[in-house]
């Protein structure tokens, strides 16, 4: 769901920005909505997703914003809203596995605090009818509140995030059955790539 993920931290900014969001918070607003799912090359959903940890940081940044008027503080406490929203967001949509649909995986993202993984509730998952329309309304929101500074992006990101629903399967497809989730076929393929280059 990584361009509905986008769009929540463009919203965050947004928000944060009063309507009137800085070019710099909206970069940390997407820069935020997209961080958790750097770790798609590590233990994907583990690594760095922190559904505790994430909202605990954004809010002290929030305090720092509000006693200094830093204007770090303030970029700091976006991105961190944005990647708190993010893993917070993943565990109604559906498990590790690579196909969504076929209910295979009971594990959504890993709580740090808890030492538990949450189980996916699979209200939404990557790539489907439901993900599109998230993406589309996002889109929407931030393109209303925030003005033609926010429109271009939130336009092109809801276009790729509904053009990515219709091949959804189909790129399931190109992916061979060995591997259940994205993330070991990535490592797969940075291994096979490294191998190549030494």
């Amino acid at each position: 769901m990584v361009f509905t993920h986008v769009l929540v931290g463009l919203l965050v900014a947004v928000v944060a920005g009063g309507g009137a969001p800085s070019g710099p918070l909206l970069l940390a607003g997407a820069v935020g909505g997209l961080l958790p799912d750097l770790d798609m090359v590590a233990a994907h959903r583990r690594t760095l997703h922190f559904p505790v940890g994430y909202p605990a940081a954004a809010a002290l940044a929030g305090l720092a914003w509000a006693a200094t008027a830093a204007p770090a503080a303030l970029l700091a406490a976006v991105l961190l809203a944005a990647a708190a929203v993010h893993s917070l967001m993943d565990p109604f949509g559906a498990g590790l596995e690579l196909r969504p649909w076929n209910r295979d995986s009971q594990r959504a993202v890993y709580n740090h605090a808890l030492g538990r993984w949450h189980r996916p509730r699979r209200v939404v998952y990557d790539g489907s009818p439901g993900d599109a329309a998230l993406c589309v309304g996002l889109a929407a929101a931030a393109a209303a509140l925030g003005g033609p500074a926010v429109r271009p992006t939130a336009v092109a990101l809801a276009g790729f995030g509904v053009s990515y629903a219709l091949v959804r399967r189909r790129l399931a497809d190109l992916i061979p059955e060995e591997f259940q989730s994205l993330s070991p076929f990535l490592k797969h393929l940075l291994a096979r790539g490294w191998r190549a280059i030494r």
